[in-house]
This record gives structure tokens, C-alpha cells and sequence, in this order.
């Protein structure tokens, strides 16, 4: 008997904490990580490809694609014994070289990069040693390491932000970081520091070669140092946005064939362009540099300000950048997990109408606390610690809705038809209709911190968690139908059975109740309310527990990674498992079943 394997075919979000998380593969397809996969998203088509992690994989940290080729996908993963480095084709989608240090003691790579022939790799591990690894790929040969970052730093933390290949030279390194700024050269087998000048120490976040062969070097305070490749300051510019001239701190930095565009702080991208004389005198400040768009140039400037943008949201942080191939297109992710486009191509005829727009849709960017999906539509609802309550359409792979709210939301639920959802906050619970463009609460009930609500099959009720105890209501009415006693811990799951006669409800006391619901005519008490079945086991906290169709038959799953099979109060079958099965769903059937696990 075969297994039907499950693939992805969605995924909203991104995962905003990994190093270089978005880029071209060619003009009309991006990649940026989500959860345990890249994603390759097709502009055109709206339509993923994906990239699974490997296995006993704990996450993507860094990420390179090689140019300009485009033809390999570099993705750092962290794992529990020594991390590695994953290569794979993007013409096949298949995985060409693992590559991985000996000795290594850091559990991850922060940053990696391909050299521009794309048969070099470097990658520079973290904490504790920070050792820059450079290797011939495809060979899985490694050349040479060398450690690069100042071990005796004590004033401020050590952090390695970003590698890179001269473009024109493999054997020519860069690496910055906090108060780092190194270059190296690859001779005889072993990676050489370069000497050069000293620049004051700054936190630089950042850098870029240029064209013609010169660093572009952000820093948190709003600097752009232009340094030649043998390490000579040429100069140094202030980033400044808008009409007011505001300094921005700079967090990413791409380069293309007019010059350069910076991305930071409060939303701001600003683009740089070549000045009249790129090899006049050195310029280091000066008035020069803060001219305002549109001003003739001195002959013996650097770049000049082009054009700038600013974020719908200003608050946002720009910390990675690239340009689509033809350079008509930047894509940017956000320290808040969103992913936003914007079509550079003719802006200057444009002027300020140029926008950013979301690239697929808008994410979430905290932890997803609560979802549910509707029976009668192809919708989903999803509430999450960034105090967001979000609707998705899963046929269409859109966002239908967000809102967001003054506090975070703990749980939702949506009702069978698709009008109205249930979302806990900490003060009450609150029922609300769904909008065209707008989620609106009409109704509250003083149900404090409620962590679990659920609709009934047929949408005339709703059971919402109240400390220990689970309330049931009237959608209709308001009115409360009765209250299910017994549990002496939170109760971490709620489940009505298809016709709505029973719930099955479990909690992290060890203890899953079957509850028969029999005439639930109103009043406070419980008189339609019969427990028909128990089954404790004080050594398992369970988190969630479902039923067949026909009620008979209850799976669970909790803290001592096993699967249980529940019948008439007996546990009859356990199925073991080698991580924690945290949530179990069966399909409309009762012939597919559906285990998760916590995946960090």
C-alpha cells in the first residue's frame, strides 16, 4: 500500500531573519525563504516553486545566488551538529554539493557569497569562532579559513554582517561587520588580510562593489564610505532622504550600472548615481554632497542623490535588496517580513508616482497564533502576535483582509458561511462581521484571554475556552447554551464532531472529555450537556484532539510524542513518534489524517 506524499502548494510569509532572503533567478521569478522551504515566486504566473530544507534541517540562515549567471542557488542551514551549505541547480531544482567545515564550533553561517565566475564559495560562521571558509564548490574542496573578527573586542558586540568577492579578482575578499572592515586575499592556499589605512570604527552594516572596481561601505549612522580595492578611502557621503534632508541609517546596498541603491532606515531607498568626474580629487564631506535633486553637479563629485523613495510604512526597515537582470526592477525584503517591488525603469519620467507595492501580498510578521478555515469557502483566518487578524483566500492565494487591532489576538475562529469570525483578546471575545474591506466586531463577551474558540459545524454555535471551563453560545442570540465542567488545566482544544452532537475537548491536564449535546435550548445551565466519556492520562499534556465522523473514534496527540486512538474511554492504540505531534486533523473522510510538530 502506498503513502499519498503531501506537497506544497502555497505559502504565505517569509522568513525576514536570514541573510541576503530575496533575489532574482531571472526578470519574471524572486526567491525568499518561508518556514522550512525557498521559495521561487513567479511574477507573472503567481505560482511557487519549492525548495525544501534537508533533513534534521533547524532552519535557513544566509542565502546566495550566483551571478550572473543565476544558474545556482546557494542556502546556509543551521543544524545541530556543524551547519552546512546546500548548492543547488535552479534549471532542475535539484541539489548539486553540500558543503560543510571541519571543526567548525558555530552552529550556523551568517552570510555566504558566490565569486562572479560562480566556482568559488566563502561563507563566514558565527559565534563563537567567526571564521571566514572558502571553498571550490564543486569540488566541495575547502582552500582556506581564516578567522575575522576582532576576538578581544570588548566595547561592542561581535558581528559578522556580510562577505563578498571582488567581482573582477575571486582571490580579493571583503568583510564587514560591527566595528570590522577586512579585506583578504586568497595566495598559496591561505586567506592574507590586506593592509591598508585606517578607517575610524563604525558599525558598518553593509557594502557593494562597484563597476569600477570600488567598496561602497553603509553604516548605522547614516555614512557611505567609497574605498578603492586597495583599501584607500576615496570618500565619504551622507545618506540623506526626503526634501528635508533627513539622515538614514543604511542597511543594504546594491550596485548597478549608473551607480548604486542604499536602502535603510525609516522606510527610505534612495538611489545614487556616477558623478561627472568618478576619478577627480578625493572628496571626504563637504557641502558637495548634500546638494538637493536636481542641482548642478561640482565636477569632482562622486555620485549624487537621483531619486529616493519612502515605504508605506515608515517605520520599516529595508535590509536586503536586488535588481531584477535588466535592472528595471527592485525588490526589497523588510526587517518586518514583507517582500515590496518597484519599478525603477522610467521613475524619472514618472516622478513621484513610483510606489512600492507588496510583491505577493502582505505577511505576517510575528508568530501566527490562531487559524481556522471555513467550511463553505475557500478561506482561512489567522491571527498573530503583530495584533493582525488576516483572511486568506487559499483557491486564489491572496490576502482578502487584514486588520489589525490595538492588542495582540490569541484566537480565531470562522464561521461556516464565511460573514463573521471570532477572535480572543485579552479583555473579551469579540464576534465580528466580514466586510469588504474592513473586519468590524459587533458583539463582545467578557471571556478574558480566550486561547481556543470554535464554530460549530453548522455555525448556530460556538464553544469559547473561559479559564477551565468551555462556554457554549447562540451565534444567533448571544445567549449562553450551557457550560462543559471538568477540566483542571488549560484546555488546549475544542472539536465538534460533524453533525454537532458532540465535542470532544482536551487539556493540558492530561484529561480528554466527550461531551454529548442533546437540547441545547438556552438558559445558563447545563441541562443539554452530558459528559459521555473520559480518558486521563496525568503523564500527557494533550494539545489537541479530534474525531471521526461518526464521533466513536477520538485520536490525540500531547507531550509524550505518541499518537493515541481513544475508544468508548480506553486507550486502544498508540502510534510513536520521534518529536512532539503537537496538532492532528482528519480529512471530511475520516480516511486521511494529518500530524504536526513543532519545527523551529
Amino acid at each position: 500500500m502506498s503513502i499519498a506524499a503531501v506537497a506544497h502548494r502555497h505559502v504565505f510569509g517569509l522568513k525576514g531573519d536570514v541573510k541576503d532572503n530575496v533575489g532574482f533567478v531571472d526578470e519574471q521569478t524572486v526567491f525568499y525563504p518561508a518556514g522550512a522551504n525557498t521559495v521561487l515566486y513567479s511574477t507573472e504566473t503567481k505560482t511557487q516553486k519549492f525548495i525544501p530544507v534537508t533533513d534534521r534541517s533547524e532552519g535557513i540562515t544566509a542565502m546566495a545566488i550566483s551571478g550572473p549567471s543565476k544558474r545556482y542557488l546557494a542556502i546556509a542551514e543551521r543544524k545541530s551538529d556543524k551547519p552546512i551549505v546546500a548548492i543547488y541547480d535552479l534549471h532542475t531544482l535539484r541539489r548539486r554539493k553540500i558543503l560543510s567545515a571541519p571543526d567548525i564550533e558555530s552552529k550556523e553561517f551568517v552570510c555566504i557569497a558566490f565569486s562572479s565566475d560562480s566556482k568559488y564559495i566563502i561563507a563566514q560562521s558565527g559565534a563563537p569562532e567567526w571564521t571566514l571558509y572558502y571553498w571550490t564548490w564543486e569540488k566541495t574542496k575547502l582552500m582556506a579559513s581564516i578567522r575575522t573578527a576582532n576576538m578581544d573586542q570588548k566595547s561592542q558586540p561581535i558581528v559578522v554582517y556580510q562577505v563578498s568577492f571582488n567581482p573582477n579578482d575571486n582571490t580579493q575578499l571583503c568583510v564587514v561587520g560591527n566595528g570590522i572592515f577586512k579585506m583578504f586575499r586568497y595566495q598559496e592556499g591561505t586567506l592574507k588580510p590586506l593592509t591598508f589605512q585606517k578607517i575610524e570604527t563604525k558599525n558598518f552594516t553593509c557594502h557593494c562593489w562597484t563597476a569600477d572596481d570600488r567598496i561602497l561601505v553603509g553604516t548605522d549612522d547614516a555614512k557611505l564610505l567609497i574605498v578603492e580595492s586597495n583599501g584607500d578611502l576615496k570618500g565619504e557621503l551622507s545618506n540623506l532622504h526626503g526634501a528635508g534632508n533627513s539622515p538614514r541609517g543604511v542597511y543594504s546596498l546594491v550596485s548597478y550600472s549608473k551607480g548604486f541603491v542604499c536602502g535603510g532606515s525609516g522606510g527610505s531607498v534612495v538611489v545614487y548615481e556616477k558623478g561627472d568626474d568618478v576619478n577627480g580629487p578625493t572628496i571626504v564631506g563637504g557641502a558637495q554632497q548634500n546638494q538637493t535633486m536636481g542641482q548642478q553637479l561640482s565636477h569632482f563629485e562622486l555620485y549624487r542623490k537621483s531619486r529616493d523613495f519612502t515605504l508605506h510604512d515608515e517605520n520599516a526597515k529595508v535590509i536586503n535588496m536586488a535588481l531584477s537582470p535588466t535592472e528595471e526592477t527592485l525588490v526589497c525584503s523588510l526587517e518586518n517580513s514583507q517582500v515590496v517591488s518597484i519599478l525603477l525603469s522610467g521613475t524619472e519620467v514618472k516622478g513621484d508616482d513610483a510606489k512600492f507595492e507588496a510583491l505577493s501580498q502582505p505577511f505576517h510578521h510575528g508568530q501566527i497564533t490562531g487559524m481556522d478555515t471555513c467550511i463553505r469557502k475557500p478561506l482561512i483566518a489567522t491571527c498573530s502576535s503583530d495584533r493582525s487578524v488576516r483572511v486568506w483566500n487559499y483557491l486564489e492565494n491572496t490576502s482578502e483582509l487584514v486588520k489589525y487591532f490595538p492588542e495582540e489576538a490569541y484566537s480565531v475562529a470562522i464561521h461556516p458561511s464565511g460573514l463573521y469570525i471570532l477572535v480572543g483578546f485579552s479583555d473579551k471575545l469579540r464576534l465580528m462581521n466580514l466586510l469588504i474591506d474592513d473586519i468590524r466586531p459587533f458583539r463582545e463577551f467578557t471571556i478574558r484571554g480566550c486561547r481556543e474558540c470554535r464554530f460549530s459545524s453548522g455555525g448556530q454555535y460556538f464553544a469559547a475556552v473561559h479559564g477551565n471551563t468551555i462556554q457554549i453560545y447562540s451565534t444567533w442570540n448571544f445567549e449562553n447554551l450551557g457550560n462543559l465542567k471538568g477540566h483542571n488545566g488549560k484546555v488546549r482544544s475544542i472539536y465538534w464532531t460533524q453533525d454537532d452532537s458532540k465535542i470532544v475537548t482536551a487539556g493540558m491536564d492530561g484529561a480528554i472529555y466527550d461531551w454529548g449535546l442533546k437540547d441545547l435550548t438556552g438558559g445558563s445551565g447545563s441541562g443539554g450537556v452530558k459528559r459521555e466519556g473520559e480518558s486521563i492520562l496525568k503523564s500527557c499534556s494533550y494539545t489537541c484532539a479530534v474525531a471521526t465522523p461518526d464521533g466513536k473514534t477520538i485520536y490525540a496527540v500531547g507531550s509524550d510524542k505518541t499518537l493515541k486512538e481513544i475508544i468508548d474511554s480506553q486507550i486502544v492504540r498508540e502510534i510513536e513518534s520521534d518529536a512532539v505531534l503537537t496538532q492532528v486533523s482528519l480529512s471530511h473522510s475520516g480516511r486521511m489524517m494529518f500530524t504536526g510538530t513543532v519545527w523551529k
